[in-house]
């Protein structure tokens, strides 16, 4: 091997073994170099037993789907490039022409989209039930009904379901089938994030995440996983996780383990900043409501209290009609710590108005702008001083 671009890229050095460190290492690759023929026909990676693609898997991504699963309480993961091409996933692995689909009517909108143009596209029902009341999806459920999607609180208004109530409902629709395909409930997790409770205690089939939330904690990663803890359901996933063609990166799988250490301390910091400010808010004049699980009179507080051990860095506030949506968008311009932005559980804290009618098909009890705050890992006093001096604008 004369040329040097040869003997670089068939260097025979290999670093001695035994090297250990706390982080683990990050691989990157498309192609798996295999010892002998035998091995490239042979060995497997749906188990985790070895590689044979960089898109099955590498030794970084198998850590970071380990520690994803133990976190969850679950037996199985599989990484997806976000959040909603994890919740995609859930959908494409369990549902078929002619199935429905049930999703709660306060669930992340993307979710509603994906049902609403893709899975009808394909042939597949959805409809919206109220994620309080169970007697609603109770009288929903048809044979027909192959996947309902739960979320632990509704995306924006934070209204807490009582998860249990809501399994229940679909494992006595199951006892009456006849024809061996059972309905599977699904969680979005985000929220609870595997800390607030255990998805899979309350007895859930599959727990999903944005890991671009409080797993990476640093804003700077998109990422989703998919947990099981039975083994068919996860092989279903895995394979259709496969055929998608879905993978993620060696630099963002470090990312997320570099996350994960931290990740108890600072969901129960901003669970602690965020009820501070909540109470506050709420003794504010001008606002109706303060919307926190943790909070008496929020939708679903009981159930809170008896499921859930901590709350993530949420809360939503309700304006007195009074004030148009003008008004309340520039109180939120005016806001200074708080950016405006999607997304939350990073270090920064945001903001952003909605207008909760349009993105939900029942009544929405309040006729008051909404604005929905992720507070960030700033000082508590800091972010307490900018709110306050937004609300002066507002009044004045």
């Amino acid at each position: 091997m004369s040329d040097l671009s040869t003997r670089l890229i068939h260097h025979p050095y290999r670093p001695p073994e035994g090297f250990e460190a706390f982080a683990p290492g990050v691989h990157k690759a498309s192609t798996v170099i295999f010892p002998d023929v035998h091995a490239l026909r042979t060995q497997e990676w749906k188990d985790k037993s070895g590689y044979t693609y960089g898109l099955h898997g590498t030794p970084t991504t198998f850590i970071l789907e380990e520690r994803i699963a133990t976190i969850e309480g679950g037996r199985f993961c599989v990484l997806a490039p976000s959040g909603l091409s994890a919740v995609s996933l859930v959908d494409m692995a369990f549902l078929r022409q002619g199935d429905e689909l049930l999703i709660p009517d306060n669930a992340y909108g993307p979710n509603k989209a994906f049902a609403s143009v893709e899975l009808a596209a394909w042939g597949i029902t959805r409809r919206y039930y109220d994620a309080l009341d169970p007697a609603d999806l109770a009288a929903k459920i048809v044979p027909a009904t192959r996947l309902v999607w739960l979320e632990a609180p509704g995306s924006i208004t934070l209204e807490y379901p009582d998860i249990p109530a809501l399994v229940d409902v679909v494992r006595r629709a199951n006892a009456t089938r006849e024809d061996g395909r059972h309905t599977l409930t699904a969680l979005d997790n985000t929220w609870g994030a595997g800390i607030a409770f255990k998805a899979f205690e309350l007895g859930v089939d599959v727990s999903m995440q944005a890991l671009t939330k409080y797993p990476s904690g640093g804003a700077d990663v998109l990422m989703g996983s998919v947990v099981t803890r039975d083994e068919a359901l996860h092989q279903q996933v895995l394979m259709t996780h496969m055929r998608l063609g879905l993978g993620v990166s060696g630099n963002d799988t470090e990312l997320v383990l570099r996350g994960l250490p931290t990740m108890a301390l600072r969901y129960h910091a901003q669970d602690a900043a965020t009820r501070e400010l909540a109470r506050w808010m709420q003794e504010q004049k001008g606002v109706v409501q303060v919307l926190h699980p943790a909070l008496p009179g929020s939708p679903g507080h009981a159930s809170f209290q008896r499921d859930a051990h901590a709350a993530a860095c949420l809360f939503s506030v309700v304006f007195d009609p009074q004030f148009s949506q003008r008004q309340i968008d520039a109180f939120c311009d005016h806001l200074k710590l708080f950016k405006l932005g999607w997304s939350w559980a990073g270090p920064i804290s945001l903001c952003a108005p909605y207008d909760v009618p349009t993105i939900r098909s029942l009544p929405w009890p309040h006729t008051g702008c909404l604005v929905r705050f992720a507070v960030g890992l700033e000082a508590v006093d800091d972010l307490r001083a900018d709110l306050a001096q937004a609300l002066a604008t507002l009044s004045a």
